[in-house]
């Protein structure tokens, strides 16, 4: 014990390293000479992690490689056995999803993740995420980690899926949804919440919408491109307008869903005497195919470029129709889908989608 206490008091004095790994470290003041830390380094090398600073892009169901590369300042020759950590973050920063974890050639990949990811290694300093079948929630900030003992850095690189945001409200009317049901009614719709970021980028795209919406990270916002007096105001710039965050349980809203580009075809089907939603659906299970959700739908009038001047019926019973090309008799006078609600009664087409 008093040999044990000894050792540790040394070691706290600060005038001898706490342990060795193969590396000392040198505690690096700056160029004034006011004792301010500059830097740590071992063996007067320097660990640096570069990952990609402009946003890597990918359509959901693609294979995509987040950049990541690491060196030292100067060379170092000898291979070094470090770690590479791979971590999902969330938009504030204060919650990390593991990803997966490397050392050496072995590795391990975690949640949704298993079986979809591993690591590039096209070089020796190669440290690149690959994940297979990217999904909806791969949407976001990734932050790549390099370990070499007890040097540490990283870099994050950011993941964005090319979809569309669409509003969302239900068959029972507008502000029905908490923020859990709001997220259940997108998944319904091959969707997910939207985040802040991709409602900023509908907005920048043209995205118009007077009603508030429920977004991924529970609060309530919505896009205004023309400033009108019942949508906050005249005289407010145009922006995104918000809420804050909302009781997820207590307060209802509306929906802001994000979909990606599909990975089959949306078509429409009729017959000379219209059809019922159930006669809907039984027709585009004939044709070998699924009635189409309204992500489904979205996402085929903008990547796709699916223009349709008939109204068919959607999976939520809703009626709806992709107008690419404006003209007569088509609705307003811009590009988008137009809908007729929710018909308890009527008869119409159908749009269905099928999976290539």
């Amino acid at each position: 014990p008093l040999l044990l206490e000894a050792t540790l008091l040394r070691l706290a004095s600060g005038s001898h390293h706490p342990f060795y790994n193969g590396f000392y470290y040198n505690h690096v003041v700056n160029d004034n000479g006011n004792g301010q830390e500059k830097g740590d380094y071992f063996n007067g090398a320097r660990l640096v992690v570069d990952t990609s600073k402009d946003p890597i892009y990918s359509p959901s169901g693609a294979n995509v490689t987040l950049p990541c590369h690491y060196h030292y300042e100067p060379d170092l020759e000898a291979k070094r056995k470090i770690r590479i950590k791979w971590s999902k973050l969330r938009d504030d920063y204060t919650k990390e999803q593991d990803v997966l974890v490397a050392i050496g050639k072995t590795y391990v990949a975690f949640g949704d993740f298993q079986g979809r990811a591993h690591i590039l290694r096209a070089d020796r300093h190669d440290a690149s995420l690959v994940v297979s079948d990217v999904r909806l929630q791969d949407d976001g900030k990734y932050r790549c980690e390099v370990i070499d003992g007890l040097e540490d850095e990283s870099d994050v690189v950011d993941l964005r899926l090319q979809g569309i945001v669409f509003p969302y409200q239900p068959p029972h009317g507008q502000y029905r949804l908490n923020f859990h049901e709001a997220e259940r009614v997108c998944q319904e719709q091959g969707a997910i919440l939207a985040t802040f970021h991709q409602l900023f980028q509908a907005w920048s795209e043209g995205l118009d919408w007077c009603n508030a919406g429920w977004l991924a990270d529970g609060t309530v916002q919505y896009p205004i491109r023309l400033p009108r007096k019942r949508c906050g105001g005249l005289h407010l710039a145009p922006g995104i307008r918000s809420y804050g965050p909302r009781h997820r349980h207590l307060h209802h809203f509306d929906a802001f869903c994000f979909s990606s580009m599909l990975r089959g075809e949306v078509f429409y089907l009729d017959s000379p005497a219209r059809m019922t939603l159930e006669e809907a659906k039984q027709s585009c299970q004939d044709a070998g195919a699924e009635i189409a959700r309204v992500g489904h739908l979205y996402s085929a009038w903008k990547f796709l470029g699916l223009d349709r001047c008939d109204a068919g019926w959607l999976a939520d019973g809703s009626v709806r129709y992709p107008i690419v090309r404006p003209r007569a008799n088509c609705g307003p006078s811009e590009p988008g889908v137009r809908s007729f609600g929710f018909p308890s009664k009527g008869r119409f087409g159908v749009f269905c989608y099928k999976e290539r």
